[in-house]
């Protein structure tokens, strides 16, 4: 098959030594060791330049086939965040109420989350994530995507990273099932909703459990032969 592979000089970055390379490891390590996920958002606003920089930067990612399988769905609207936090406590309840099941309740209590979702409504910023089950073409007609749970997954990790770096706090949430995001935000059927992020500044008391900040250790998550 005669494909267009059309390629493009690989944009110029100086190669650094070990000592440059380990430098910045290290203080990117510093920086994104301060990420916590926040329930509790200050309702100071947020420029939509800086939403609009960081998805830009999550839209870097890649992905299967270079489909770029995403929707980002920013929403600051009162009305449509109440509307969003409306349904999204209905299923929360039903989770809570025994839908998730008693090891999975266990497993969260530490976190001390509940069924209510004020952040929803507090948070200056909702983004949702849709991850697109497959592309429509100018003619109608379906184009296949590929390992699209993995490429919107690294896009949401560009995404937090971003905003994370813009002085902003974040949480993932993800009330199950979340169809609701497809009607409130008039949303194709092609997509899926991956992930409802909360956006915003922490409020000037916001506190996280304890459990949260507990990670595990390299030796835990890494080898090395």
């Amino acid at each position: 098959m005669d494909y267009d592979y059309d390629p493009v000089p690989l944009p110029h970055r100086p190669q650094l030594t070990a000592a440059e390379g380990l430098d910045r490891s290290r203080r990117y390590l510093e920086t994104i060791s301060t990420r916590r996920t926040v329930r509790h958002f200050s309702e100071q606003p947020v420029d939509q330049q800086i939403i609009e920089t960081a998805i830009r930067a999550a839209g870097t990612a890649p992905s299967g086939a270079n489909h770029q399988p995403w929707h980002f769905a920013c929403v600051s609207d009162p009305e449509i965040k109440r509307e969003i936090r409306i349904a999204a406590e209905i299923e929360e309840r039903a989770f809570y109420a025994g839908k998730a099941g008693t090891t999975w309740l266990e497993d969260i209590g530490p976190l001390g989350t509940d069924a209510q979702k004020p952040f929803l409504e507090t948070a200056p910023w909702l983004i949702a994530i849709f991850a697109e089950r497959y592309g429509i073409e100018g003619d109608g007609s379906k184009r296949k995507n590929y390992y699209i749970s993995e490429s919107v997954g690294i896009a949401t990790g560009f995404l937090i990273n971003a905003l994370h770096e813009a002085g902003l706090a974040t949480l993932t949430h993800t009330p199950s099932p979340m169809k609701f995001l497809n009607k409130i935000l008039d949303r194709p059927t092609n997509e899926r909703p991956f992930i409802l992020l909360v956006v915003g500044y922490a409020a000037a008391d916001a506190q996280v459990p304890r459990a949260a900040t507990c990670k595990k250790p390299l030796r835990d998550i890494a080898s090395f032969r």
